[in-house]
């Protein structure tokens, strides 16, 4: 979820967490099971895809499903919630539930129990598994009570974004149709975390006042040039020129969304100073004032941080300043399987310490860093209101089933961001021994409202 990252995020959205070590039943930790082998069938959620009819399975099989069942709370970190089988045997796990997971048939579970991670997702999507309750809460409370077993993981990387690579990845989610993200966007497109400048700021406000805050971080001034690493539907850089009068040049590989920007430059007559370019960061020229990148670097993986901060160093003037806007996370390990194969395939969100791969060894100077984290979560929860209101006119353009895969990113990007395991950082740097450069937070403690068109 970047404007070329969620999630941010993306976010990325998380279905089950990864296998863990499994610990002891806690004292409190109940099950519910019905007496019989094979009792009445409860009745599917609405929405549900229908179970199979009913098959005379021995009292061993059960106990093996009930065992795996109350093993796979377990390893979740026994989060308050019950699993609901086909046949209606009940099992929970910590009290007060907040809700219930409903399995279609027996093949979900066993798929379910082999890789949470991935088959979740799937199976949310085709219908093979609902939710009882609110969505986000649910896996809120599944994040919060895996948390204290996640372990970091340096080993894992994801599928390496080469140049090839790296526009069939972005292919993949952003060129899906500009009518598509308008119907739950702000209407400048901009497809990254907000800025909440007071708790009653509409999603319009917001994303104008994120604009307005990265201006202010990078100290923009009128006759300057800018250059932008991924720049999504172009607010972020129309709005830099129209209202701090710089020249930008703006690089990114989904083709919709350049045109769309395009489209836009010209609209609003700004095609002179705002140049929308069709292609890779790693093909950046020129020197420029500043650098900007919100939202890019999840797509860009850690193997090429150094690479990036090479194109950095290569176009950032000697005294030049820039700012990098990502997703993140506190521990580095593996993005979720199933976002990787279904919705951001390539993304990898980064510790702040995986952040300064790409700086530090250029010798850039870090001056500020801002964790907007609970800005991001309640970004996502205003376009899961706007996505869910939109959701008939989305199936239509898809199917039921892209809506729910969607539906459970978002839910799930928001519920990773209100729970902790998924950050914002904003990283503004300057070239090492620059001192041109403000020496209080001042300019970027004003009222952001006034400038909201």
């Amino acid at each position: 979820m970047s404007s070329s990252v969620s999630s941010g995020p993306s976010a990325p959205a998380e279905g089950f967490p990864r296998h863990r070590a499994a610990r002891p039943l806690p004292s409190g930790w109940k099950t519910t099971v019905s007496p019989a082998p094979q009792p009445a069938r409860a009745a599917p959620p609405e929405g549900m895809a229908p179970p199979p009819p009913p098959s005379r399975v021995s009292s061993g099989s059960w106990a093996l499903e009930r065992w795996l069942v109350r093993r796979m709370l377990r390893l979740l970190g026994d989060p308050p919630i019950e699993m609901v089988l086909w046949d209606g045997q009940r099992l929970s796990g910590s009290q007060p539930l907040l809700a219930s997971v409903h399995l279609a048939d027996r093949p979900t579970l066993w798929r379910l129990v082999a890789a949470p991670d991935l088959h979740f997702g799937d199976a949310y999507t085709s219908g093979r598994i609902a939710v009882g309750g609110d969505l986000v809460s649910f896996l809120d409370a599944v994040y919060r009570a895996a948390a204290p077993f996640e372990k970091p993981s340096r080993r894992h990387r994801p599928h390496r974004n080469t140049l090839g690579a790296a526009r069939a990845n972005i292919h993949h989610h952003y060129d899906i149709g500009d009518d598509f993200y308008a119907l739950w966007l702000d209407r400048e497109m901009v497809y990254t975390c907000a800025y909440f400048p007071t708790p009653a700021a509409t999603l319009e406000e917001a994303q104008q006042a994120k604009l307005e805050l990265v201006c202010r971080k990078l100290w923009l001034r009128p006759g300057e040039t800018v250059v932008e690493a991924g720049c999504g539907w172009g607010a972020l850089a129309l709005y830099m020129a129209r209202h701090y009068g710089v020249t930008v040049k703006a690089y990114n590989i989904s083709r919709e969304q350049v045109r769309y920007a395009q489209g836009r430059a010209r609209a609003d007559g700004l095609q002179d100073r705002v140049e929308f370019i069709e292609d890779d960061y790693r093909s950046i020229r020129g020197q420029f004032d500043a650098f900007a990148s919100v939202g890019m670097l999840e797509h860009v993986g850690p193997d090429h941080y150094r690479e990036l901060g090479a194109v950095i160093d290569r176009c950032l003037s000697p005294v030049g300043r820039g700012l990098i806007h990502s997703i993140g996370r506190d521990q580095p390990g593996p993005t979720n399987p199933w976002i990787e194969r279904r919705i951001f395939p390539g993304a990898y969100p980064p510790t702040l310490r995986e952040m300064l791969d790409v700086l530090e060894p250029r010798l850039f100077s870090v001056l500020d860093v801002e964790n907007l984290r609970l800005h991001y979560a309640e970004t996502l929860r205003h376009w899961l209101m706007r996505f869910d209101s939109a959701a008939e006119a989305i199936a239509a353009m898809f199917d039921e089933a892209f809506v729910r895969a969607w539906r459970l990113y978002l839910a799930g990007s928001m519920a990773g961001f209100t729970a902790g395991t998924l950050q914002l950082f904003q990283v503004l740097f300057a070239r090492h021994g620059v001192n041109n450069i403000p020496r209080t937070r001042a300019r970027l403690e004003g009222n952001l409202v006034p400038t909201l068109r």
